[in-house]
């Protein structure tokens, strides 16, 4: 028996990459252009489940689609996938749903599968030297007298010089310059050009990056397609900055791959999950509603170790923000462990035999053992800076603050040491959706200045001055007005789920002062002048070459790269200057068409910007969160 799921957007099982590779390429000429179109109305058409755990789509009034996936839930194998179409499996249906599905995460080869990358052609293996000497290379790029340039990510390894290990093979350099070629191409199409038909090629090509042992240049290929795709998601949330960090990692990997740099870390290796060798004694934080592209939503409840490590346990299913908002009290399972999210969050819990995967989630595998402990105060649980576990996200910020006045839907705040006035910052809600509690929240803080709170969230990786709060808990010791939490909440409130109530703030705290007395522009947060390197770089990642070569059509008009200059900022303005020319800069034949192309110097030049504002920020950042 087929039941039709609940859910608006089709819940279709993980795909591996050279499936849809594959399914892509066999098409024809005229069915390529019509794939965009074809997964697009799969939007709106409903995904249905079997007893035997098959999926069912109807693709038309004579073509059904199902897929059958592995005991892994995976589609691995080109025959898990079948049309009742005449044309299958060359057929327009079957590609489009395979398309549409998600993209599944990368692991260890699969029995059979050879371990280096076969020989491509000729013209996919050009490009295996280092970028043209017109362009200033990523390794190269300086940082401004404002501090280093070095920082946590992707753009730190530009600053290391390594020959400890054996340099890339032949079958490895040819295997980047592939995936180098096609991350080129869609940085200059742009996110918003890019289809089905570019995505499938640098799926292919991080199959074959696979093939060459080239894992981490495998899993920056995946990421960027998982990015632009969520770009073209309506539902999803705008977060150019995540497109630009995934291409800005795909491109510089494969950039020293291609070069043969020997750097043992830009093979990287396929994560696995681990058994640490003790009990993990844990204590909850906070919980983080989450909403994904592809209607799913949930709840991830955060934990910290007593080495100071980060955890987490996820909750995320098919259902969108309403999901969201009703998982933080929905049951959670560790095994034989069964409690619900709230409870977790303020409590402490000891785990046996744990096993945590690379991103710090604990999974239900066999073995597990979990049981209650006794909680801790929020503000002893929690470091200032706690270290991230290989492939983690950089740690979440806590600072006390003191609020001046809301801001939009925003909070402006002083940031506060002991009693030492810090920089004026902004709170901005970490999620909008209206079913969410973090816009309300917010603005029941900023009508309360004078206020002071502790607050857990993430640095705005577009904005550093900007944070996104999670948590807030009440200041002790201070004398001045702060939160008054019920005793159940155990000194914290999770902004996504937990309601601020006028009982929760002091009775004696300052009204809102008039608006003559609130702060001015002189006072609000002010965006370094780099700020204008960074629209650039994101408007070449959306909009395409033709998008970042205006400031070279304008003349630069606008005077940005002349305010990162008065600003201190040096190569950003002359980055910024060399971008806008080389994505202008189009060499034409004598009849004026076009006579091939630089693409590989504009990517070029577009990764030495992407890395020196990524260092940049990155150096400004510490010195603001940790100066």
């Amino acid at each position: 028996m087929t039941r039709p799921r609940p859910d608006t957007a089709p819940a279709l099982p993980p795909v591996a990459p050279e499936v849809v590779a594959a399914a892509v390429e066999s098409l024809t000429t005229r069915l390529r252009g019509r794939l965009d179109a074809a997964v697009a109305a799969l939007a709106a058409t409903p995904v249905g489940t079997a007893d035997d755990g098959t999926y069912g789509i109807q693709c038309g009034v004579d073509a059904r689609v199902t897929l059958t996936p592995g005991p892994s839930g995976t589609i691995t194998t080109p025959d898990q996938a079948r049309c009742t179409c005449l044309l299958s499996p060359r057929c327009l249906h079957r590609t489009a749903v395979l398309a549409a599905a998600p993209v599944a995460e990368a692991g260890p080869l699969a029995a059979g599968e050879p371990a280096a990358a076969p020989a491509r052609s000729a013209d996919r293996a050009t490009a295996t030297g280092p970028a043209p000497s017109t362009s200033p290379a990523p390794s190269t790029s300086p940082a401004p007298s404002t501090g280093p340039a070095s920082s946590t990510g992707p753009a730190s390894s530009t600053a290391r010089t390594s020959s400890t290990g054996p340099a890339p093979s032949a079958g490895q350099v040819r295997a980047a310059a592939d995936l180098w070629t096609a991350g080129a191409a869609v940085l200059a199409a742009g996110v918003t050009a890019v289809g089905a038909v570019q995505r499938a090629e640098v799926l292919r090509a991080a199959h074959t990056a696979r093939l060459a042992g080239l894992h981490r240049a495998e899993e920056a290929a995946l990421d960027v397609v998982r990015r632009v795709r969520a770009a073209h998601d309506p539902d999803s949330p705008r977060r150019t900055g995540e497109v630009v960090a995934a291409l800005r990692e795909l491109l510089l990997v494969t950039h020293r791959l291609r070069a043969a740099d020997p750097d043992p870390e830009l093979i990287g290796g396929v994560r696995h999950p681990h058994r640490p060798d003790r009990p993990l004694r844990l204590y909850g934080v906070c919980r983080e509603p989450v909403v994904e592209p592809g209607g799913r939503g949930g709840v991830v409840t955060r934990l910290v170790g007593d080495d100071g490590r980060w955890y987490a346990l996820r909750d995320v299913r098919p259902g969108g923000a309403g999901r969201a908002r009703r998982a933080g009290t929905a049951h959670v399972a560790l095994r034989s462990f069964l409690s619900d999210h709230e409870r977790l969050s303020r409590a402490g819990l000891v785990v046996t035999g744990a096993v945590v995967a690379p991103d710090g989630s604990l999974l239900a595998e066999p073995g597990v053992r979990a049981t209650f402990a006794a909680g801790r105060p929020w503000t002893d649980v929690v470091p200032a800076t706690a270290p991230a576990g290989p492939g983690q996200a950089p740690s979440p910020t806590v600072c006390t603050v003191e609020i001046l006045a809301a801001d939009g839907e925003g909070v402006l705040v002083r940031a506060l040491t002991g009693d030492t006035p810090g920089p004026v910052l902004r709170l901005a809600p970490a999620h909008r959706h209206p079913a969410l509690a973090h816009t309300a929240n917010l603005r029941r803080l900023g009508a309360c200045p004078g206020l002071r709170v502790r607050v857990l969230g993430r640095v705005d990786p577009e904005r550093a001055t900007t944070l996104r709060p999670l948590a807030v808990g009440p200041v002790s010791g201070s004398g001045a007005p702060t939160l008054a939490l019920p005793e159940e909440w155990r000194g914290r409130a999770d902004l996504g789920y937990d309601r601020l109530r006028d009982d929760h703030f002091p009775s004696g705290a300052a009204p809102c002062p008039p608006p003559s007395l609130l702060p001015g522009t002189a006072a609000r947060p002010a965006d370094p002048p780099l700020r204008h390197l960074r629209d650039l770089v994101e408007l070449a990642v959306t909009g395409g070459r033709r998008a970042a070569a205006e400031p070279a059509r304008t003349g630069d008009r606008d005077g940005r790269a002349a305010a990162l200059r008065r600003g201190g900022f040096a190569t950003g303005a002359d980055l910024f200057a060399a971008l806008g020319a080389v994505a202008a800069r189009r060499s034409r034949d004598a009849f004026g068409r076009l006579a091939g192309d630089d693409q590989d110097h504009y990517a070029a030049q577009w990764l030495a910007t992407a890395v020196y504002l990524a260092g940049t920020e990155a150096a400004l950042g510490r010195a603001l969160w940790q100066g």
